[in-house]
């Protein structure tokens, strides 16, 4: 178990540390060859945009062989990101556009096929520990990987980082071929085929879609708060945009700590417990924004790190406990989608909330966390018939061993 822990906490440190890197820089190269913003930030709406698919590609996923796409997508990967060293000028920004949307299409299947495969190479218990470690250690790389990025674009420029953020896939597969997992059989019916299945599995169980519903809400109140903490550091608090940086680290050091004990608190009250904690976490980060004393930003920003880490690691882990192991690439992708699909919608709309101020955004978002929290929790101990504080389902087993 130890082995194919650290590997996947391996594999989280390059892959985190190469996707931040290759998107700032991304960012950065297109401002510097076309002089326009809005086709920088444009960028990262390509790599958003696969995951609205999702569901239609974890069905995919979940008719192949899941190992060999895993590795098959980070060697096609890698080979797409040598094509920006054909990049010269304003009129091969489209290649950066390409690229970006190969970015986030290989993320969704990658992303959707290593949750399916962690089952396989851990046993059920460890599955909320190793999820955390390796929140924890993308989050880590978010501290490093701007730097790195920046220096070497503007040490050699752009093609240096792509020679080496190519590099990068073609470790992680190495990693992959190394994890020892268990044999399991993958016997669907045909009924079983379709997007619907996976659809199912969400409704069916309260464990997972509770969970994935908690997680959704707060990563989307996330975004739909970004515009109003800018409004609060530099209108109501007068404090220079420097100061974000200030807050980005300390959301990143609340998300990193709590990701090395998400696991263990799952392990002991389950995820939609551990959920409806992070929900609840998230809306006081936003009340916490409110007071006019910066030192209270920066607590709320830690706060807010650890709320979504907590969300997060537990809808993942449900989804991993509680689906039938076939259908667990397309489950994986719809509930990623439904988690960060929302952002969308959220970021626009508090563009346009934050012309009533600062304040009335985070208020709204606390309340709208809470009131997911508390319905979470409810239906959670309805269905289990039980104390609240117990899941609705047993998860199912995980066996271990070798490939």
């Amino acid at each position: 178990m130890r082995r194919n822990a650290a590997l996947f906490v391996a594999i989280s440190l390059l892959s985190g540390f190469g996707s931040t890197t290759m998107s700032l820089v991304t960012g950065i190269w297109l401002l510097d060859l076309t002089g326009s913003a809005g086709l920088a930030a444009l960028a990262s709406l390509c790599v958003f945009a696969p995951q609205l698919a999702g569901p239609w590609l974890g069905a995919v996923l979940d008719r192949l062989p899941r190992l060999a796409v895993v590795v098959t997508v980070n060697m096609l990967l890698a080979a797409t990101l040598l094509s920006l060293l054909a990049v010269r000028a304003a009129d091969d920004a489209w290649i950066l556009f390409a690229v970006s949307l190969a970015y986030g299409a290989s993320y969704v299947l990658i992303e959707a096929g290593e949750s399916a495969l962690l089952p396989r190479a851990l046993s059920a218990d460890h599955l909320g520990d190793v999820n955390g470690w390796r929140g924890s250690a993308q989050e880590g790389t978010k501290l490093v990987a701007p730097l790195a990025g920046a220096g070497l674009y503007a040490w050699q420029g752009g093609h240096l980082v792509a020679m080496l953020s190519a590099a990068i896939p073609v470790l992680v597969a190495v990693l992959y071929l190394a994890v020892r997992f268990a044999d399991v059989s993958s016997p669907s019916s045909k009924r079983e085929r379709g997007l619907r299945a996976g659809l199912a599995v969400l409704r069916r169980e309260p464990a997972i879609h509770l969970s994935v519903a908690l997680a959704a809400v707060a990563i989307a109140m996330s975004g739909f708060t970004t515009a109003a903490l800018y409004q609060v550091v530099t209108v109501d608090l007068r404090l220079p945009t420097a100061f974000l940086g200030v807050l980005v680290s300390a959301q990143g050091a609340g998300s990193l700590a709590a990701g090395l004990i998400a696991g263990r608190i799952i392990t002991r009250r389950g995820p939609t417990t551990v959920a409806v904690v992070g929900a609840i976490g998230y809306a006081a980060a936003c009340l916490l924004r409110c007071p006019p004393w910066w030192p209270a930003n920066v607590a709320a920003s830690v706060l807010a790190g650890i709320g979504l880490m907590l969300a997060l690691v537990a809808a993942v882990t449900a989804v991993q406990t509680h689906t039938p192991e076939h259908l667990l690439g397309r489950v994986s992708a719809t509930a990623n989608t439904a988690m960060f699909a929302p952002l969308a919608l959220a970021i626009p709309l508090g563009s346009a909330a934050v012309h009533l101020g600062g304040r009335p955004a985070f208020v709204i978002a606390a309340t709208l966390c809470l009131t997911t929290a508390a319905v979470a929790y409810r239906r959670q101990a309805a269905a289990s018939g039980a104390s609240p504080a117990a899941d609705t389902t047993a998860p199912l087993s995980a066996p271990t061993g070798t490939r």
